[in-house]
């Protein structure tokens, strides 16, 4: 029976551990917080996964809180005016569903079900001089834990990650008492863009507590919603979450004048990191390799709702290619033929991340218009949330974008 380490109990190493154990795999998760205490603590992420995504969890069995989670139909776009007035605003219907988890959640849960069905959980923070170890002990080492040393050990990969400063300040709260959005009778994550102040996303999901919904925003950096730095009260960051939304997105301030509240007090959430691609492979002091796993390798920033779905494409492709490598060694051939496949679904990703990091220019404000009066301009857009690679065909290209929209008449 080979013997595999996962460092990181996160979306792509949880599942992967979880794959690998069904297939009979000697599998070890090493993390630094026990299950309680990740289910406890404070939310990790916004996140909200498309079909292709959740398909990957039903086919590992997986899928434990389908039932209770809210069902996300849509994404809707709107775009503010320079007087805070809705210009844009549409909707575009998902041809299957997506959902959103609270990684509390499913991360503790996924956690305890490793354990039960076998699995060794090792819970303990990792230094580099440790896997130097567990390199010599495992047949295969991942490391799936995208903070910390351990990353360090992973080089930038200057041709793919064209930012080396944060593009956006984030700020997150899980909140409950929103109101409906009355313009659609089904559940759609809501785009507000803000041209040159940055996005207010709205994701309903399941916490806790129940169905919530997320605040999410995404500030550019010097502007007026990089606020949330020195904020340290969970009421407070609330108050001036609500304090933005009645200024810049009035529409969606609407919702809560019912009243919301913070579904706990671990809800809150605020930070920024550098949208950067790393190379595959740490090399250890003793000469010994390890394999980097989804955000370690591929970290975009969350402006196109990614992250997760990044993480699940990531831990689909590693199992496959580790259930079709047999017991042959997992050398650097392998860890890099490995990583090739999960860039050719990621790098599609980061170019379109990439790109809506940047002022948009004059053909994309075209076709985010013409969605509002052309319903499959809207439906082509919501889609590409699940697949970012059919972009490539209609997006970023003006004359392309032109052909599409000429083609619907």
């Amino acid at each position: 029976m080979r013997k595999i380490l996962i460092v990181g109990a996160g979306q792509a190493g949880l599942q992967l551990a979880l794959g690998l154990q069904a297939n009979g795999y000697d599998v070890t998760v090493m993390t630094n917080r026990t299950a309680d205490e990740v289910r406890d603590g404070r939310v990790m992420s916004t996140q909200c996964m498309f079909a292709t995504s959740l398909d990957l969890e039903r086919q590992l069995g997986l899928n434990f809180w389908e039932e209770a989670a809210p069902r996300v139909e849509g994404i809707g776009v709107s775009v503010a005016g320079p007087e805070s007035q809705r210009v844009i605003d549409w909707v575009g219907r998902l041809d299957g569903y997506a959902q959103s988890v609270d990684q509390r959640i499913k991360m503790s849960g996924w956690l305890e079900t490793f354990a039960q069905r076998g699995g060794k959980v090792v819970v303990h923070g990792v230094a580099v001089s440790d896997l130097d170890y567990f390199a010599r002990t495992h047949d295969l080492v991942l490391v799936a834990a995208g903070k910390g040393e351990l990353v360090s050990m992973f080089g930038r990969d200057e041709s793919r990650s064209p930012y080396s400063t944060p593009q956006r300040a984030l700020a997150v709260a899980y909140v409950h008492g929103l109101g409906p959005r009355p313009e659609h009778e089904f559940k759609a994550v809501r785009c507000n863009l803000v041209p040159g102040v940055g996005e207010l996303f709205v994701i309903p999901a399941l916490t806790n507590s129940g169905a919530c919904d997320i605040l999410f925003w995404e500030g550019i950096p010097g502007g007026p919603l990089d606020a949330f730095g020195d904020v340290k009260d969970p009421a407070e960051h609330l108050r001036l979450t609500l304090e933005l939304m009645k200024t810049f997105t009035p529409w969606e301030y609407e919702r809560t004048l019912g009243g919301v509240e913070l579904t706990d007090g671990g809800a809150t959430l605020a930070g920024r990191y550098a949208p950067v691609v790393r190379n595959p492979i740490g090399e250890l002091p003793s000469g010994g390799l390890v394999l980097g796993v989804a955000d370690v390798v591929v970290a975009n920033d969350p402006i196109t709702g990614q992250g997760s779905n990044n993480a699940a494409r990531c831990a689909g492709v590693y199992l496959d290619a580790i259930l079709a490598h047999g017991d042959k060694p997992f050398d650097r051939d392998f860890m890099q033929s490995a990583f090739d496949r999960y860039w050719a679904a990621a790098a599609p990703v980061t170019k379109w991340t990439n790109a809506m990091l940047a002022p948009p220019p004059e053909h994309v404000l075209n076709l985010i218009g013409a969605a509002g009066q052309l319903p499959p301009v809207a439906h082509r857009f919501a889609n590409g949330f699940d697949d970012p690679a059919d972009f490539e065909n209609w997006f970023y290209e003006p004359d392309k974008a032109a052909a599409y929209l000429a083609s619907l008449g």
